[in-house]
């Protein structure tokens, strides 16, 4: 079922997630019993994300050489594990960077093969290196184009113009930034550029993790008066350690709240997840107490923070 379906047909806040995939070799195990973990919330779907190939420097016979290899593959297998076993809707990450518009559409028909009826579109990290593109082949450089391209295949209008194609019928989500982009000017154009990913088939949005409420209300406003009307699902994260009072902002351009940060600071670093949790379910309650649609969480490895701020908010 696709996720503006849940949406509309849910008598309350839905609850979802976002996991990842294990580093290339990693044991599927440890997911597998995450997986199920998660699913006595009853999520209706789960988004698992994609990663591009990276480069990396190892030693060998030779000296050190240049590798070029994707650390977490896996998302074809895991969006088929939950889909198929766990019976509960994947959402695959589909992302612009480090793949042609010709693997896209290869990645899409797998997908569309699977019965997978969602997917988020997304630019996806600079982790600098972009594939080089044989002749002949493209690449989407933005969200919007990926957006575009996916509709298109939803109108049967696949890269072969010639090719005689089954219409895909993928729901299409898109990221947003409650604090902005941290590419985008002003806030302003980073409403556009969202508006234009609504304009090119979007039908929802999910955003950015934010520990801070009055930015996602400010951003939901500033959405509305621009025109944009898809559902808008907030994304929280459980501040879990001490590292995190860094790392968060540093890798997701995320801004920590001083009454946070001072909280967890004046606790022991095994203590920080307990300040996370009681942050997290205040939070939720007023993110539910304003009507959102769904919480939207980003899990890492570790469920029990997670499932104790669902267990305290009772939804």
């Amino acid at each position: 079922m696709k996720v503006t379906e849940h949406l509309a047909k849910a008598k309350k806040p839905l609850i979802s997630f976002e996991i990842i995939p294990p580093r290339r070799g990693g044991s599927l195990a440890s997911l597998l019993a995450l997986i199920e973990d998660l699913a006595r919330h009853r999520p209706p779907f789960i988004d698992i994300t994609s990663h591009p190939a990276v480069i990396s420097y190892e030693d060998g016979p030779e000296g050190l050489r240049r590798v070029v290899k994707r650390k977490r593959p896996g998302t074809l297998g895991l969006c088929a594990l939950v889909q198929h076993k766990f019976a509960i809707d994947a959402v695959p990450h589909v992302i612009c960077r480090g793949f042609s518009k010709e693997e896209t559409e290869d990645f899409l028909i797998e997908l569309h093969y699977l019965g997978i009826d969602n997917v988020l579109a997304v630019r996806g990290d600079d982790n600098g290196y972009d594939k080089p593109m044989r002749e002949g082949r493209s690449a989407n450089i933005f969200a919007v184009d990926l957006v575009a391209q996916i509709q298109s295949m939803n109108g049967g209008n696949y890269l072969d113009a010639n090719a005689t194609a089954d219409p895909t019928s993928f729901c299409v989500a898109v990221a947003g930034y409650p604090e902005k982009h941290f590419e985008a000017p002003n806030r302003s154009e980073d409403i556009r550029r969202l508006k234009a990913k609504v304009d090119a088939g979007a039908g929802y949005v999910v955003t950015q993790m934010f520990f801070n409420n009055a930015h996602y209300f400010r951003f939901v406003d500033d959405c509305r008066a621009a025109g944009i009307n898809v559902p808008i699902l907030p994304g929280i994260k459980v501040l879990a350690s001490a590292r995190q009072l860094t790392g968060l902002p540093r890798n997701f351009q995320c801004e920590l709240p001083e009454e946070l940060v001072f909280k967890a600071q004046k606790v022991a670093p095994k203590q920080v997840v307990e300040v996370g949790i009681d942050w997290a379910v205040a939070q939720g309650r007023e993110l539910l107490a304003a009507g959102v649609p769904a919480l939207h969480f980003y899990v890492m490895q570790n469920t029990r923070a997670v499932n104790e701020v669902i267990d305290r908010l009772d939804v």
